[in-house]
């Protein structure tokens, strides 16, 4: 199972989030701006941003390995690779 760790920074606009994703001996860091419109969006009983990104991780890498995860990214285009996320993503 991998540990994912999530430090966000707020921005103009919304938060910069810093994860890093540890899988036994690997780790792999990337980037995810999150917006206020996104937050809304995707968590609307939350102002944690942090938890949104961990829980769009966790849904990433049930279906992907770290590696295969774009290093640098807005949360948006999550919905692109994944037509399924912003419903899943909602019910968690």
């Amino acid at each position: 199972m991998s540990e994912i760790a999530v430090e966000c920074l707020p921005v103009d606009g919304g938060w910069l989030a810093r994860v890093s994703v540890t899988d036994h001996a690997s780790r792999r860091d990337f980037e995810v701006a999150v917006s206020v419109a996104e937050l809304a969006r995707f968590d609307p009983l939350s102002s944690d941003p942090c938890l949104l990104v961990r829980r769009s991780f966790e849904f990433l890498l049930a279906r992907e390995p770290m590696e295969s995860i774009l290093s640098s990214f807005g949360l948006s285009v999550i919905s692109r690779y994944f037509p399924e996320y912003e419903r899943e993503i909602r019910r968690r």
